[in-house]
């Protein structure tokens, strides 16, 4: 019997859930769009997976269950209640000069959430799993671009094409540039002297791993086992804040 009120995936879920509403019930989003609907579908989709980590249900069940359809399904609904595929850009074209930092923190936020939650089905679908990496996203990605830091010579801003999305990964390798191949841990965002990093770059030794084989935005192939420690003392540090 698989204990699902263990199940990082869940876990992990139901954390983003408090991330997102304490976010969006901020005054970070300027604009007319559907604050309280948004916020009480999360609620909603909080006792959707309150009953599923109570079902003790194996993976391959969850994935057939009624509650995991109506997750996904309220997930979207709240897309569209901050604006549709493009919300992140009209919140960010209201914003003022002065408000685009904080604004660009709680939109990374946001991502998370919705990332999280769709991608839930798919991390499900890898079995009975007992580890905290299994609760986020880890995919390939290929650097665009990448910069110093304007206000931090020991850090490297990276524009990341994960096939279909580009992310922002703030990274103190200073030696990656354009065309590497990253693995990056979706973690909860972070934000460094201003710029807002949705994710994390997984190295082994020195460094990142620069040369990572798989599919953009997929699983990546052969990642030493050691380059996921951060990955899971990081996650564990989430669900207990």
């Amino acid at each position: 019997m698989w204990d699902t009120s263990k199940d990082y995936r869940l876990l992990v879920a139901e954390k983003s859930i408090d991330l997102f509403v304490r976010t969006v019930d901020g005054k970070s989003f300027k604009g007319h769009w559907k604050k309280r609907p948004a916020i009480d579908t999360a609620k909603e989709i909080s006792r959707e997976l309150q009953a599923v980590a109570y079902s003790y249900m194996e993976p391959e069940d969850l994935l057939e269950s009624p509650h995991i359809t109506t997750i996904k399904e309220k997930t979207e609904k709240i897309e569209e209640f901050l604006g549709g595929a493009d919300w992140n850009k009209k919140f960010l074209d209201m914003a003022t000069k002065d408000e685009k930092e904080k604004t660009e923190e709680s939109i990374t936020k946001v991502k998370f959430f919705l990332n999280t939650f769709l991608g839930l089905e798919k991390r499900i679908s890898l079995g009975p799993i007992n580890d905290p990496i299994i609760g986020i996203d880890i995919v390939v990605g290929e650097i665009m671009s990448a910069g110093k830091h304007p206000q931090a010579d020991s850090l490297m801003i990276c524009n990341v094409n994960l096939g279909d999305r580009a992310i922002t990964v703030v990274t103190n390798d200073m030696e990656v540039k354009e065309n590497n191949r990253v693995a990056i841990s979706m973690l909860p965002p972070s934000t460094f002297m201003g710029i807002s990093s949705e994710g994390m770059f997984l190295g082994a030794g020195e460094g990142i791993l620069k040369d990572v084989e798989g599919e953009l935005g997929q699983m990546p192939h052969g990642i030493p086992l050691e380059a996921l420690n951060e990955t899971r003392n990081l996650i564990e540090s989430f669900l207990k804040n």
